[in-house]
């Protein structure tokens, strides 16, 4: 036990009794709250000593709480929000699907109508499976070859017009030049004015309509289709539209069509099983003015009068015994 020197004790006991008269003056002396209810005096001061460790210790409960109850909340969100991004993903990349196949539909359709107005052409459809790796030359690769009867020089085409000419032909596959290229050429003509000029690719989107003298009238926007000449391609296919009319030096015109075929979207296209056509042609031209051609009508008989009978036999008479 801790000693305490003599001169300090009558000032230490009066401390301590000092400190009890005042607690058992406050636990008699009663406090009236603001609701009317009265409560001792002591009880009030605990309960204010204590209150602000209570409310601190409640404060940082609360925050530790919060902020464990924040973490799950946010982990379970995060993996919430991983989830749905990648359903997002999903969904966009299904109606990107979606989206080829209708187009795919709407290419097949228009193919398919095309195919049922040329009954009389045979023609094979076919998808583009590739495209040539040098930028100089415009070549596409089919899935079609020789065991389908595609051959060398057969017309290629879409619904919108002319695309090229088989180059060359192999087992399963073939090559196609498209009219873009500069070794590429097709027989055509100006639809309006039946102005005929070959065209050929220039290396470049635009391709070049030649031979087409300075004489003659050419307009923009006027359409440039096959004529047939070339003995691939049949007559009146759209080739393309012109886009630039100058006079170039004598004695032709300088002349550019935009394609009609959207070269640079090819994905499916048709192959023309012929390499004459014309004569295809020709020779449905010649069924159907045989089928026109009205035959002959019967013999009809007319009956001999009598009486003309007895006219002529006067005259006869007359003719043998002159007079």
């Amino acid at each position: 036990m801790v000693a305490i020197p003599s001169r300090h004790r009558s000032l230490v006991l009066l401390t301590i009794v000092v400190v009890v008269q005042v607690v058992l003056l406050a636990l008699q002396i009663q406090h009236a709250e603001q609701g009317g209810e009265n409560r001792s005096l002591i009880r009030s001061w605990s309960v204010g000593l204590i209150s602000p460790f209570e409310r601190a210790g409640a404060w940082g409960v609360g925050k530790v709480r919060n902020t464990w109850r924040h973490y799950f909340a946010l982990s379970d969100t995060a993996r919430e929000n991983e989830r749905l991004r990648q359903e997002n993903d999903a969904l966009k990349l299904e109606i990107t699907q979606l989206r080829g196949k209708a187009s795919e539909a709407d290419r097949l359709a228009g193919l398919l109508n095309f195919r049922q107005s040329q009954e009389h052409l045979p023609m094979v459809g076919a998808r583009v499976i590739a495209a040539g790796p040098d930028a100089n030359s415009a070549v596409i690769y089919l899935d079609r070859g020789q065991k389908d009867g595609v051959k060398k020089n057969m017309g290629v085409i879409t619904p919108d017009g002319v695309v090229g000419k088989v180059f060359e032909s192999f087992s399963n596959t073939s090559q196609v030049l498209l009219i873009t290229d500069r070794e590429s050429g097709v027989g055509a003509m100006i639809e309006e004015s039946r102005i005929q000029s070959p065209v050929r690719g220039l290396g470049e989107p635009l391709i070049s309509m030649s031979y087409v003298s300075n004489d003659d009238e050419v307009k923009l926007g006027e359409h440039v289709v096959t004529s047939g000449m070339d003995r691939i391609f049949p007559r009146d296919l759209p080739v393309g539209t012109i886009v630039e009319v100058k006079q170039g030096s004598p004695p032709f015109k300088h002349i550019r069509v935009r394609p009609a075929a959207q070269l640079e979207k090819l994905e499916e296209v048709i192959v023309l099983l012929t390499t004459d056509p014309l004569a295809i042609k020709k020779k449905q031209e010649n069924a159907n003015a045989a089928d026109a051609v009205p035959s002959p009508a019967p013999k009809q008989t007319t009956p001999k009068s009598t009486t003309g009978k007895r006219a002529h036999q006067p005259a006869a008479q007359t003719q043998d015994n002159p007079q």
